[in-house]
């Protein structure tokens, strides 16, 4: 343990029990137990994802059965969710290092106080029906809720599996995937519970599930643990020399912001998500007004679930794919197969198949959640395992813009064609052809990733260095707490 940490462990306290020291395995603990705690945190965060089921509710805050002259527009509750995802990315990104240096429990019990509270905040937003209390709530509060808790089982799950290291996130990011799945019915039924002639039942469900998912997310913060320093999976033989796109070097968090390889990626994942993200904030309106009649708000509702399902499954899908295809190889099929299939849909919505319509995003969204699985793998790959968790941090600020500019291409692209008179069932098509488009761009850049230079590999004298900063900012917080660095 280093002086940090014996001064950490020392100060104990009433969250003593958070600190990283007090998560290291003990011999014999079984690996497997580290998934199912990092689903904890990820099936209850990824209720981001079935957002869409409140957004038409909370048009009739007012008008109850329809939207009054001072309802809120969907125009203005998409910004909920771009703005939670855009926190999200940035929290992930400000926070990084302090979540791989605190450590998992840490990280997700914090998660836990953010995404609860952030439901809280909503609630109230909603019951006086102030629409910037929601954004605040739920966007900036529940969204440091989603970043920290995201990132914070990825470094402990690739150090735990690093002989399937896609296998390994893809088994915990599924769950972020797959919160939909839980939290769209359960969203209905609630508001359908707490519905009554005066209130559509918003408010109420927002509290609910706030403390459902706290109660969860804390289980999964006391369940994970780390490995210790030195472990290696039984039977497991490092290999011992580096693939062509895969090191077997270090990268230390700041150096890799100066690779082209991390800019690249970034690219990459911001393209592939910016294709997906605004069609999954929008999923069930977009379902109803492209089949009008043909798709009511249950079957929407029940769409939105089924994404949330091949959501989750592509993620692991995808991501165990990785480990023998390659990461660069599957993003390839991300991008051709994407290109194609986005190029189909308004071809279904001409003719009216609603299954051909179902069929191409529950693929589109497979490949969309299957990106974010297998970039963490991608990461480590590219820049090595000890500063993954920070590195990926950083990385998901391409989240971040992807979910201003997705949700704002479908939106207000969509606002506009109907403005100027196109049906709503053909509002989407110029959307879907753009996000075509950029995934072509996706394509190249994924063509032009290569190993990381050795320059930006850390060297021994590196870890003399990061050892003395940590052994001078241990000595800094023992004169604050008036302890000896060794206590």
């Amino acid at each position: 343990m280093s002086a940090m940490e014996q001064t950490r462990a020392s100060s104990g306290g009433l969250f003593g029990f958070l600190d990283r020291s007090r998560t290291i395995a003990k011999p014999g603990f079984n690996r497997w137990m580290v998934p199912p705690a990092a689903l904890c945190v990820h099936l209850c965060i990824g209720q981001a994802y079935a957002f869409s089921v409140f957004n038409l509710p909370m048009t009739k805050l007012l008008g109850i059965t329809q939207s009054a002259p001072g309802d809120w527009k969907l125009t203005e509750l998409g910004w909920i969710f771009s703005i939670a995802i855009f926190v999200l990315g940035f929290s992930a990104a400000i926070f990084g290092r302090w979540v791989e240096e605190g450590g998992p429990r840490r990280a997700m019990f914090t998660a836990a106080l953010c995404w609860a509270g952030g439901f809280l905040i909503a609630a109230f937003g909603v019951s006086i029906h102030n629409l910037w209390i929601v954004y605040f709530g739920y966007g900036l509060v529940g969204g440091c809720g989603l970043g920290i808790g995201y990132i914070s089982p990825v470094s402990t799950l690739i150090k735990w599996f690093p002989d399937r290291p896609g296998m390994a996130t893809g088994m915990a990011i599924m769950g972020f995937g797959g919160g939909a799945f839980i939290a769209s019915p359960l969203s209905v039924w609630l508001m359908s519970i707490y519905r009554t002639a005066h209130h559509v039942g918003v408010a109420p469900t927002f509290i609910t599930m706030g403390l459902i998912y706290f109660f969860f997310m804390v289980v999964g913060a006391f369940v994970v643990r780390v490995p210790a320093p030195g472990w290696k999976p039984e039977g497991y033989t490092p290999p011992v020399q580096a693939q062509k796109l895969i090191t077997k070097n270090d990268v230390f968090v700041y150096d890799s912001l100066k690779t082209p390889q991390f800019w690249l990626i970034w690219w990459i994942l911001c393209l592939n998500v910016t294709a997906g993200i605004g069609v999954i904030g929008q999923a069930s309106a977009m379902s109803q007004e492209m089949f009008p009649g043909r798709v009511t708000p249950i079957a929407a509702a029940g769409f939105v679930g089924l994404m949330s399902l091949f959501n989750m499954g592509g993620r692991f899908f995808w991501a165990s794919t990785s480990d023998f295809i390659g990461r660069k190889n599957t993003y390839f099929v991300f991008m051709v197969l994407g290109f194609l299939l986005y190029c189909t849909v308004p071809h279904m919505g001409a003719i009216g198949s609603v299954a051909g319509f179902v069929l191409c995003f529950l693929i589109i969204i497979s490949m969309y959640g299957g990106g974010f699985s297998t970039v963490p793998a991608y990461l480590k790959d590219m820049f090595g395992t000890r500063y993954v968790g920070a590195i990926h941090g950083w990385l998901i600020t391409a989240w971040s813009m992807a979910g201003i500019f997705g949700p704002v291409l479908v939106n207000y692209i969509r606002q506009y064609n109907v403005t100027h008179g196109v049906p709503k069932a053909q509002a989407y098509n110029v959307t879907m052809y753009i996000m075509a488009g950029l995934l072509v761009i996706g394509f190249i850049c994924n063509l032009l990733v290569k190993a990381v230079h050795h320059r930006f590999h850390m060297r021994p004298e590196d870890d003399t260095a990061l050892a003395t900063a940590a052994e001078a900012g241990a000595a800094v917080a023992a004169r604050l707490t008036g302890k000896p660095a060794g206590a």
